[in-house]
């Protein structure tokens, strides 16, 4: 089986994971100049023209031994879904990354641009669904990722899917340092998708208190919080999330198990939560909802991507 840099041809097989205002233009330039491969979120841009100067920026500075690709929220609470796929198979990338619903036309109209198609999964139910779907590879989302994450630890996620599956499995979460990038390719893994570290580059959009919450606080200080997106999510647990608490309320809960309201509910706290998340993100607020994974455990400085690339591979 190849690994991520055969598929992707690309000098290491590493992934700078999408992350929802983190991720931009900026990053991936950095990170395709290292040899690795770099994802935006198409949910990044507000518009279909901001995404596609974006997908025209990327082409342009793309070395050789460099990929690029989008995540794409694929289920019904993404209204712009459509048009961001559109967009992304008119202007062309090396993969779209899948989350949160059925790969199914994502993987059909980017098959037909030559574009590869990853998905996230959490389990082997998921990962034999997409691969029946045509999927060139899966993102194995494990107990130790930021944001969603699933819940089987990494070893028991990559060797029950490889067990399970022909395709290629990608794993997600744990991964700080050149240490963790070799457990997980012994552990079966064609290559690792890394997020967390990356906040804290000189290159993120995000606000300094951001990026120095991610060196001040470790593994330790990570909580899982129903209250951002409606789906258990994890962040650093600043006061505030202390504060305001990680359970999702009581009415939220009758109203997420009435099944004719439970998608219009998710909706609106996936709404609201993911604008907590932009204030936190860009204003320096005592409102700190600051989403990251126990891997900012290895985050001492403040650095540039390269550097942070160096830790990985060295």
């Amino acid at each position: 089986m190849s690994d991520l840099r055969q598929i992707l041809n690309i000098k290491h097989p590493i992934i700078q994971a999408p992350m929802f205002l983190v991720s931009n233009t900026q990053m991936v330039k950095a990170a395709m100049d290292c040899g690795i491969a770099g994802c935006i979120p198409a949910l990044n841009y507000r518009t279909l023209d901001q995404l596609r100067d974006a997908l025209r920026e990327l082409k342009a500075a793309k070395p050789e031994g460099g990929a690029f690709g989008f995540n794409l929220i694929v289920n019904k609470s993404n209204v712009k879904y459509k048009g961001q796929l559109e967009v992304i198979c008119e202007e062309g990338c090396d993969f779209i990354i899948t989350s949160l619903g059925s790969p199914e036309e994502t993987i059909r109209q980017a098959h037909a641009a030559d574009i590869k198609v990853f998905c996230d999964v959490v389990d082997l139910k998921f990962a034999k669904k997409v691969e029946g779907l045509g999927a060139d590879a899966v993102i194995a989302v494990n107990n130790q990722a930021g944001g969603h994450r699933g819940p089987a630890s990494p070893k028991e996620l990559i060797a029950v899917i490889n067990e399970g599956c022909s395709i290629p499995v990608i794993s997600a979460g744990g991964v700080g340092r050149k240490a963790d990038v070799d457990r997980m390719l012994s552990y079966g893994a064609v290559g690792v998708s890394v997020g967390s570290p990356f906040i804290a580059s000189e290159e993120a959009g995000v606000t300094e208190e951001y990026k120095q919450a991610c060196v001040d606080y470790g593994a330790d200080d990570i909580v899982v919080t129903e209250r951002i997106s409606g789906t258990p999510c994890t962040v650093i647990n600043t006061p505030y999330v202390q504060k305001i608490g990680t359970r999702a309320t009581w009415i939220e809960g009758v109203l997420n198990k009435n099944k004719k309201l439970k998608k219009w509910v998710k909706m609106v706290r996936f709404s609201i939560g993911m604008k907590a998340t932009e204030n936190a993100a860009f204003k320096a607020t005592y409102k700190t909802v600051w989403v990251a994974g126990p891997s900012i455990e290895h985050t001492h400085d403040i650095l540039p991507v390269q550097a942070i690339v160096d830790k990985l591979i060295k």
